[in-house]
């Protein structure tokens, strides 16, 4: 999966219908989540820095709710905007999950796994599980 990484507010008119997932690099207001929502009618997922989802207000987290969209705590590690707009979820990851749930391990003890092997956030693992099933 890719994760389009959003720096600014400016980037927002930049994004097209074709985006699932998004990192905001920046602290998102209201109207910029709206914005963007608008702007990427299919996207699936935010993804924001820990540091930033203490400021999302109520109101926004029951529009995302409502629109299906997931919030997602986390940071995008060592990607360079300046060589790519977009951090990539390998491929590897996925063929991970689908040896483990081969195994029998639950979500849990993926997640609890994976999160050791890959230093991923929690919240990234669990919105991946719960779209690979």
């Amino acid at each position: 999966m890719k994760i389009r990484v959003v720096s600014s507010k400016e980037e927002i008119d930049s994004l097209t219908d074709k985006e699932e997932m998004i990192h905001l690099a920046f602290r998102p207001s209201n109207t910029d989540i709206l914005s963007l929502v608008t702007k990427s009618p299919n996207v699936k997922a935010l993804h924001i820095p820990p540091s930033y989802m203490k400021s999302i207000s109520t109101s926004t987290k029951m529009f995302l709710e409502m629109n299906n969209i997931a919030l997602v705590e986390g940071d995008v590690w060592g990607h360079r905007k300046d060589i790519n707009e977009y951090s990539e979820v390998s491929d590897t990851v996925y063929e991970r999950i689908d040896q483990y749930r081969a195994d029998g391990l639950s979500d849990e003890e993926i997640v609890a796994k994976m999160e050791r092997e890959l230093y991923m956030s929690t919240d990234l693992l669990r919105f991946l599980l719960k779209n690979r099933k």
